[in-house]
């Protein structure tokens, strides 16, 4: 039996729940209410509202029928549920490594969240884009991403026929890359990680001309000040006090496909080849 693309995404969100679920309702009674905690929790909860209030999405120039983009940054293979002064951008987490490109490109949301008649294909959001290109760091080489959509069951009795499943293939390249480039970056400063706070920053910019199109600014913190009681990860558990909001509860399994959420809003799929992805037979 062959395994589902969806595992690996299934994988990461049943971590993220549980680990979530060891904490929200439990997580400040958790830890101890020492006076020094108190004091501490005191002065980031007052950091973190300072902060909010320069937080959120800022869209200067939209684009329309834009078929790739440029990823200069992609997110670490490994999540960080608690390192208190990695500068890995927790709060712009959403899919790692290879995932995160995936996220981006056509039929990655349809494969692993629509249903079949889900009329994705003629909404915006989540629509994607016809390729990616990014730097393999091992290399330092430029490669081209899309996404095949494809159908074994037509020609191997071992799968379902109607089965479909998400392939990512990639090329080298060395002609122009896209115009416009995604890039994320941890704008924490020190006095900030000391108090569990994490500050984000999200750009869409116009390669050509340098222009920054839009920047999404996130802060989070963590109110039980970075207590691993009870199996706790901080740094999950403080998605759900960010700014903007993920959700009043489980905040850090609605992070995912956030990057690809916002850099849509700026960056408008084109809609030519809608359709030349859907089906590979093999």
């Amino acid at each position: 039996m062959k395994i589902n693309v969806l595992f690996r995404f299934g994988v990461l969100a049943a971590v993220t729940l549980i680990a979530v679920g060891c904490g929200t309702s439990r997580e400040i009674a958790s830890v101890k209410p020492d006076a020094g905690h108190v004091a501490g929790e005191n002065i980031a909860t007052q950091m973190f509202e300072q902060r909010c209030r320069g937080a959120g999405e800022k869209i200067y120039k939209q684009v329309d029928n834009v078929d790739g983009v440029f990823l200069l940054r992609i997110r670490p293979e490994n999540i960080n549920f608690s390192d208190q002064y990695a500068l890995d951008d927790p709060y712009g987490r959403d899919f790692n490594g290879d995932a995160y490109i995936r996220s981006f490109l056509r039929g990655f949301y349809e494969s692993n969240y629509g249903k079949s008649d889900n009329p994705i294909l003629n909404s915006p959001l989540h629509l994607g884009y016809r390729y990616v290109d990014a730097i393999d760091k091992a290399d330092g080489h430029r490669y081209r991403y899309v996404a095949i959509i494809e159908r074994p069951g037509v020609t191997d009795s071992s799968f379902a026929k109607d089965y479909r499943r998400f392939v990512l293939r990639r090329t080298l390249v060395d002609d122009p890359a896209p115009r416009y480039g995604v890039t994320y970056e941890d704008i924490s400063t020190k006095e900030e990680r000391d108090h569990w706070i994490a500050g984000s920053s999200l750009k869409v910019i116009d390669l050509k001309t340098n222009e920054i199109l839009a920047e999404r600014i996130g802060y989070m913190y963590d109110p039980g000040q970075g207590s691993n009681v009870g199996g706790r990860a901080p740094w999950l558990i403080a998605a759900n006090y960010s700014c903007p909001s993920f959700g009043t509860r489980r905040g850090s399994s609605s992070q995912t496909l956030q990057s690809e959420t916002f850099v849509g809003k700026v960056l408008k799929p084109s809609k030519y080849g809608l359709l030349n992805h859907v089906v590979v037979n093999k």
